[in-house]
């Protein structure tokens, strides 16, 4: 009996991506160091899964733009392989199961991205599909990535196309991954939505192996009419592009978490995108910029933490890990932070203007108030701000500097920054 894949993610999963420190170009070498910086780390806080982001089968990949219809490292049934050059113990046919296994050693979990469809050299050179007498030509698609040449979409209709899937997520399956991230596939600007017909395919092809794998699907946003449907199918899906440290990007964020904000169920995670943290774009010049510190200020970083804790987003990382300074290796761990993250049960916002929006949330065990400053100018917390949105003065301050607003007239609450407390 195919177990619930809702069971594979009852919290929103956590972890670390190698996109925004190293586009696509990721080394074997620099999974590992950020593997175990994790074990050594943040492990013990929740954090288990180590995700190899995009392109992990071309070998002359060195940032995050692309080398449009560069050689792909190919099997000969029209399935990717990791690049030994840049994989060294994915040699001989191995793929990623030694990086898998080196990862399941330190206690965490393997991850990878792909991209929706079949490699467009496969069908170029009518590659085999294995278990079916038709060649990659038969089930591609006239439809394509319109930022990424790698693929064709698959006529999941055909069952060669379904077959196709199933041998890609036998193939993960038997590496031992236990996480993907589907691009190309939750959006499209050229197809106007989601291609639906193949994230069908990529559920059944995953629920036939067996294997616990948990399913990202990439990129936003995804349309917020489609969301019973990601319910259905998928334990995350991004609700907006690609989220960088800019401001202007925070602020359209609380946007979109209003609008996603009831769709959040144990198991299935509407994702604001990775947390773009500490040291980014070693080889990523996605940003815009390039080799840099994060551009948020500690008070956007706090805004942002709260808002995707809020919003029970999945959190994933896009820093190099080993190079977190202690004050960002913090705010990853705050066991007030990751609390909300896990068990809140409902969440709203509450009034929202050009200056102030409010947040509530609910669990088990705490009631939750957030105020954030969105202005440009400092702003008093005075008795009467609260009292208009009923927050209570007692409450524990978790955000800043857990300072109480209990017998305090005034409170300065800083431009960007948020004020959290918990009941």
């Amino acid at each position: 009996m195919t177990k619930d894949f809702r069971q594979f993610a009852l919290t929103p999963p956590r972890g670390w991506n190698s996109w925004d420190s190293y586009g696509a170009s990721v080394r074997e070498d620099e999974v590992k160091r950020n593997a175990d910086y994790m074990s050594q780390h943040l492990k013990s806080a929740g954090w288990q899964y180590v995700t190899v982001d995009i392109q992990w089968y071309e070998p002359t990949a060195d940032s995050s733009k692309y080398h449009n219809f560069a050689p792909l490292v190919m099997d000969e049934y029209s399935r990717l392989m990791p690049d030994p050059g840049r994989f060294p113990s994915a040699a001989n046919g191995q793929g990623f199961k030694p990086l898998a296994d080196y990862v399941h050693r330190l206690g965490l979990k393997f991850g990878i991205h792909i991209m929706r469809g079949i490699p467009r050299q496969a069908v170029h050179q009518a590659t085999a599909l294995k278990g079916t007498t038709k060649t990659a030509r038969d089930i591609a698609l006239n439809n394509i990535c319109p930022w990424n040449a790698d693929m064709y979409g698959v006529n999941v209709d055909l069952p060669e196309g379904q077959a196709y899937y199933n041998s890609l997520m036998d193939l993960y399956a038997s590496w031992g991954v236990d996480f993907i991230k589907c691009d190309d596939i939750a959006n499209s600007v050229i197809y106007q939505g989601t291609h639906k017909k193949e994230v069908q395919a990529l559920r059944q092809a995953i629920d036939q192996t067996g294997r616990e794998m948990v399913l990202s699907l990439s990129p936003g946003p995804a349309p917020v009419k489609n969301g019973a449907f990601f319910q259905q199918t998928a334990n995350m899906w991004r609700i907006t592009d690609d989220f960088w440290d800019d401001w202007r990007l925070l602020l359209n964020m609380f946007d979109r978490a209003e609008e996603w904000s009831a769709m959040s169920q144990p198991g299935t995670w509407p994702d604001c995108d990775m947390l773009p943290l500490g040291h980014i774009g070693l080889r990523s010049v996605d940003g815009p910029g390039g080799d840099r510190q994060t551009r948020f200020t500690k008070a956007e970083q706090r805004t942002m933490m709260t808002l995707w804790c809020l919003m029970q987003s999945p959190l994933i990382m896009g820093g190099e890990l080993p190079d977190l300074d202690e004050w960002t290796s913090s705010l990853l761990t705050n066991a007030d932070l990751l609390e909300m993250d896990d068990q809140i049960t409902s969440k709203h916002q509450r009034y929202r203007d050009q200056q102030l929006v409010v947040w509530e949330a609910q669990s088990p065990q705490h009631h939750y108030f957030a105020i954030f400053n969105l202005s440009e100018q400092d702003l008093d917390l005075t008795p009467a701000l609260l009292k208009r949105f009923a927050i209570p003065v007692d409450g524990e301050a978790i955000w800043p500097e857990q300072t109480s607003l209990k017998g305090v007239p005034t409170q300065c609450l800083a431009a960007h920054d948020v004020y959290l407390l918990k009941n």
